[in-house]
């Protein structure tokens, strides 16, 4: 229980990443089940403090909606509807934006290759599609420009 309360007052976890930095130092799978169990109760842990925590630092280092979700997976957070709630909140287009802003300036691609590096940059920060296109339609170009 010390071990995963030192653990927890660094920073928050999902349960499965404090399941599996326990088993990895050799506890027992029942002791564990056991300590997790105690601390949700406790409220030390918490999946929805979890979520709330990756989302604002997933959006303080401009990523989108895919990259989040894959991280909560990753995490083993199952994302419920009135979880879905704190991720659907964001203004993920204004957050492409952002990124985009930030990375860019507000030059529009000059060429093709230009308009597929930006648009590559963007989906590797996990933007949608659609997010990608208006953002580069709004930096001065239209993506049907390109269409040779």
């Amino acid at each position: 229980m010390t071990v995963a309360l030192r653990l927890l007052a660094r920073r928050e976890y999902s349960r499965k990443e404090l399941q599996d930095k326990l088993l990895h130092a050799g506890f027992d799978n029942l002791q564990v089940h056991m300590v997790l169990d105690s601390l949700k109760a406790s409220g030390y842990q918490d999946d929805q403090r979890y979520l709330e925590m990756l989302t604002r630092a997933r959006l303080r280092q401009g990523h989108g909606p895919l990259r989040l979700r894959q991280d909560l997976q990753r995490a083993g957070v199952d994302v419920k509807e009135q979880d879905a709630a704190v991720v659907q909140s964001v203004n993920w287009q204004v957050q492409a934006q952002a990124a985009y802003r930030k990375r860019f300036g507000d030059t529009a691609p000059e060429d093709a290759r230009e308009y597929a590096r930006r648009a590559r940059f963007l989906a590797g920060r996990g933007f949608l599609p659609e997010q990608i296109r208006r953002v580069l339609a709004d930096s001065g170009k239209n993506a049907d420009d390109f269409n040779d």
